[in-house]
C-alpha cells in the first residue's frame, strides 16, 4: 500500500506489528518517552507528509498517559503533513464511563435527622464521550476506527467518520475450531446489554439462546436465568471483563442450574485486580478474548486464557478503508461456513 503510514503508539505494539505485517507495510520509526518531569515525549523519524497515516493507540495500561501520547501523535502528523489522520483505538478511551447527568433518590440521614427523607439529588456526572471525541478531533484526527464499542451511542459523538469493527466473524472461527461439541452448546449472554450480540451469534451458528438477568426485589440484589441450559454446553459471550465480579455470578447461576462445561468469551480482556485468579478457581474449562489489549502477561497467570486475533481484520478495515471499498462487506457470513 503506497501513501500509507502506520504508527504504533506505547500501548500495544504487537497488534501494530500484527495490522502492519498483514498490511505489508513498515512501522513508522518514532521515539516515545518521558521528559525527566513526567511530560509525554513523542518524535516521528520518518517523513509523513502527503501520506495517510494510521495511528494504532488502545485503552490499556496507563490509560491517561496513552491518551496524551496519541493526541501529541496526532499534533506531530498535523504538524508534518500528513493527508490524512486516521485514528485506531482498538478499545476505546473512557467508552464505560456514564455521559449523562442523572437525579437520584436519597435519604440523606442529616436531613432525616430533620425529619425530611426522599430528597431528590442531582448527581453530575462528565460528558466523558463528548470530551475524548472532541479533544481527538482538535488534535487533527479526520478518521477513527474501533473496535467493539462497549456504548454504540459513542459514534455519535464524532463529526468525523467513524468505523465500528466487529470482532463476530473472529468470535465465529474460535468457537467453530476450538470447542468441539459448539454445535450442541448454548450461547448465553451474561446481562441484557448483550442480549444482542449473543443473538447474533446464535443466528449465525444455528444455536439455543439464554439470558441472565439482574433481579432487584426487597433490597437484595440476585441473579436469574432466561432459557433452558441443564446438561447442556454453555459459551458465555461478554463484550468487557474487567473486574470478573458479574462474570462470576453469571458462572455461579449457570453451575446451580447442572449446566455440563462452560466456555467463556470476551470481546475485551481488562482482567484487572484478581479477576484472573477469580477465573483460575471457577469451574469454567476456557476463557477466550480478543487482544484488544495486550494479554502477555495475563497468558502467564491464567492457563485457562487463550486470545482471538483480531489483527487481519482490523488491518482488512484499514485497507478497505484506504481504498474507498465498503466495510460492511467484511462482516456477512453464511451459515453454511
Amino acid at each position: 500500500m503506497r501513501n500509507v503510514c502506520i504508527i504504533s503508539g506505547s500501548s500495544h505494539k504487537s497488534l501494530s506489528q500484527g495490522i502492519a505485517d498483514y498490511l505489508c507495510v513498515e512501522l513508522v520509526l518514532v521515539k516515545l518517552g518521558k521528559f525527566s518531569n513526567q511530560e509525554t515525549s513523542v518524535e516521528i523519524k520518518e517523513s509523513v507528509r502527503n501520506k495517510h497515516v494510521y495511528i494504532i493507540q488502545s485503552c490499556c495500561g496507563n490509560v491517561n498517559d496513552n491518551y496524551v501520547e496519541l493526541l501529541i501523535l496526532i499534533q506531530a502528523c498535523l504538524m508534518g503533513s500528513a493527508s490524512k489522520i486516521s485514528v485506531v483505538t482498538p478499545l476505546y478511551f473512557y467508552s464505560r464511563q456514564p455521559s449523562v447527568d442523572k437525579t437520584i433518590s436519597l435519604i440523606d440521614p442529616s436531613i432525616v435527622e430533620q425529619n425530611f427523607s426522599n430528597t431528590k439529588y442531582q448527581k453530575w456526572c462528565p460528558r466523558n464521550g463528548t470530551l475524548i471525541s472532541s479533544l481527538i478531533e482538535s488534535a487533527g484526527a479526520n478518521h477513527l476506527i474501533t473496535l467493539d464499542l462497549h456504548d454504540p451511542q459513542y459514534q455519535g459523538y464524532f463529526k468525523i467518520p467513524v468505523d465500528v469493527v466487529y470482532s463476530e466473524p473472529c468470535i465465529l472461527n474460535y468457537i467453530k475450531s476450538n470447542i468441539s461439541n459448539w454445535k450442541t452448546s448454548i450461547v448465553v449472554s451474561p446481562d441484557a446489554g448483550g442480549a444482542k450480540r449473543v443473538a447474533s451469534i446464535c443466528n449465525k451458528l444455528n444455536l439455543g439462546f439464554a439470558l441472565i438477568h439482574r433481579e432487584n426485589s426487597e433490597g437484595s440484589d440476585s441473579m436469574g436465568l432466561v432459557g433452558e441450559v441443564t446438561g447442556k454446553s454453555v459459551i458465555l459471550v461478554d463484550d468487557i471483563i474487567d473486574s470478573g465480579n458479574t462474570l462470576k455470578m453469571a458462572i455461579d447461576v449457570l453451575s446451580l442450574h447442572g449446566v455440563k462445561e462452560i466456555h467463556v468469551i470476551a470481546i475485551h480482556g481488562i482482567f484487572s485486580g484478581n479477576c484472573l485468579e477469580i477465573m483460575n478457581s471457577s469451574p469454567i474449562k476456557s476463557i477466550a478474548c480478543t487482544n484488544s489489549v495486550p494479554q502477555e502477561d495475563h497468558l502467564l497467570i491464567c492457563p485457562k486464557l487463550v486470545t482471538i486475533d483480531t489483527s487481519n481484520i482490523i488491518g482488512e478495515t484499514i485497507r478497505r478503508s484506504f481504498h474507498g471499498e465498503s466495510i460492511a462487506q467484511i462482516f456477512l457470513y453464511e451459515k453454511n461456513n
